[in-house]
């Protein structure tokens, strides 16, 4: 799957990324080379510039943020859920992750000639429940159909809206030392639950998508006067990128315990059997929150108490050197550097 670069004015070589394999997807290490050394380069602007998940704008006294992302998750259904319902949901959590409340949607289809129509009505009638649950609106799209086998069935790309009612930054910049990282709930589910209905595997139990919107706690957070420093969610490369992205723009360490990680028995048992490290695995319905340690305690029991965050935990703590830097002290107390993959570990996973 090669990409046409030529007409970005950018000052890398291009010879730099000769083509774009579907092994590097987002969440890897080229994924960011190319955020850094060709987007933000061509795109510049202040908003860009601060990587986030979404982009915060000031329009005289109101706050916004404006997130966008496209899905194309193989297979369409799988348990938890459907490329509808992720769709939605991980456009509502990239603004959550901004301190937004999620207000609008807008969705573009890209439909492969001769796919079924049930098949549509279907993504649709999930798309518009899943918008239902999480409060937002669908208020306009766009409908492209493109020739048989150039579509892979169907895609999807949402952009939302989100109002911001609070004067914090939160953002990567604001996390300061001292700081207590916090983990919403289990990891690695819907990657494995993708990848077992791929290679056809069985379990005692059905590992599910943990597929789910998680505006409502961090809204939570912020109306009981939390000082939240940063969020984000947990999707493509999962908890170790989503740690090491912050910990690099922030120019701060980032120190985890291994055993502190949820991980269930029986999506620990899948990631074995295909050799994933589990906290690379992606997640869509879960989040970090990074606050002051004195608000820890508040906010880890205002997590608790909503159904999406109720296994949320402490993980670690952020120091300040080595800058950029993420350490985890494993099980049998040994430390290791957390790193980006050179790649992503599973392509097509939302």
């Amino acid at each position: 799957m090669a990409a046409d670069l030529t007409g970005l004015a950018c000052p890398v070589p291009l010879h730099k990324y000769p083509t774009v394999q579907m092994a590097h997807g987002g969440g890897g290490r080229l994924s960011q080379q190319l955020v850094e050394d060709v987007f933000l380069p061509a795109f510049a602007n202040p908003a860009l510039g601060a990587r986030h998940d979404g982009a915060r704008l000031e329009f005289g006294a109101l706050r916004l943020a404006f997130s966008t992302d496209s899905y194309v998750v193989r297979p369409i259904f799988f348990p938890g859920g459907d490329i509808g319902t992720l769709a939605v949901n991980g456009t509502v959590n990239d603004l959550a992750m901004c301190g937004a409340r999620p207000r609008f949607l807008s969705v573009a289809f890209i439909l492969e000639e001769g796919l079924d129509m049930d098949v549509v009505v279907r993504v649709a009638a999930s798309m518009k429940a899943a918008a239902d649950a999480a409060g937002v609106a669908l208020v306009t799209g766009d409908t492209k159909v493109v020739d048989r086998g150039k579509g892979d069935g169907l895609y999807v790309t949402t952009a939302g809206v989100g109002v911001i009612d609070h004067d914090l930054v939160v953002a990567p910049m604001s996390v300061r030392e001292g700081d207590v990282v916090l983990l919403s709930g289990d990891v690695a589910r819907h990657g494995m639950a993708i990848m077992a209905v791929r290679e056809g595997l069985e379990f005692e139990s059905k590992i599910e998508s943990d597929c789910a919107p998680v505006a409502a706690p961090v809204l939570a957070m912020l109306e009981a006067g939390v000082e939240v420093h940063c969020l984000r969610d947990l999707t493509r490369g999962g908890l170790a990128s989503a740690v090491v992205e912050i910990a690099q723009a922030a120019g701060l360490s980032i120190r985890l315990e291994e055993a502190a990680i949820p991980v269930r028995e029986d999506v620990r048992g899948a990631c074995e059997i295909l050799g994933f490290d589990p906290i690379y695995v992606a997640n869509e319905g879960r989040f970090i929150a990074i606050v002051p340690e004195r608000d820890a305690d508040t906010a880890l029991r205002i997590m608790q108490a909503h159904g999406v965050s109720g296994g949320a935990t402490p993980i670690g703590t952020v120091a300040t050197s080595p800058k950029g830097l993420v350490t985890m002290r494993s099980r049998i107390g040994a430390t290791r550097i957390v790193d980006m993959l050179s790649g992503e570990q599973l392509p097509r996973i939302c």
